[in-house]
């Protein structure tokens, strides 16, 4: 599981989808009779991430965790940016099927999909775009998508913060506090 530095409802979210992600994992491997820890586990992640769009993204998020970077030894797509496997494989797991959840608007899952790549690998973005994901990841698991309107709001009041506060901050109700204070 990742650990998530800001703490907070951000903190917890993560959390929470990293547990849907390994609870869909097991059940995808009950579907096809795998067992955990095996050599066929290893296989039917490699069958995975060789055609990441015809899975759904929770299952491409777990095969990615259980595949090491021939490269640089994290585990796949979670290397550092500039390593061609991992750099590959993170784009790829953007293929996966994103279905939105029953009474979510339309989007929802691609956001959340999104921000949960983001802080799980956040070393591999900026210091922004961490906190803005990683603030909306309670309310994208809530099944809330903030309207451009809003989503925009949040970005220029994140844009008033120093990198610290960026990395500090968790909700968007604390961004917006200490962003009136300062004009950028």
């Amino acid at each position: 599981m990742t650990a998530l530095s800001r703490g907070g409802g951000p903190a917890e979210a993560l959390v929470a989808v990293e547990a849907s992600i390994e609870d869909r994992w097991r059940r995808f491997l009950q579907e096809y009779g795998v067992t955990a820890g095996t050599e066929a586990e290893n296989d039917l992640a490699e069958l995975v991430v060789a055609d990441t769009s015809a899975f759904e993204w929770r299952v491409v998020d777990a095969a990615l965790d259980r595949l090491t970077c021939s490269d640089c030894g994290n585990a796949l797509g979670a290397g550092p940016t500039g390593c061609g496997k991992c750099d590959q494989a993170n784009g790829f797991r953007f293929a996966a099927i994103e279905t939105d959840r029953p009474a979510t608007p339309p989007g929802t899952e691609h956001g959340l999909r999104v921000a949960t790549a983001v802080a799980r690998t956040r070393h591999r973005y900026g210091v922004r775009a961490r906190c803005g994901f990683e603030l909306g990841l309670p309310l994208l698991l809530q099944g809330q998508l903030p309207g451009t309107a809003q989503a925009q709001a949040y970005r220029a009041a994140i844009n008033k913060l120093n990198e610290e506060e960026c990395e500090r901050v968790t909700s968007f109700d604390e961004v917006t506090r200490l962003s009136s204070r300062r004009v950028r």
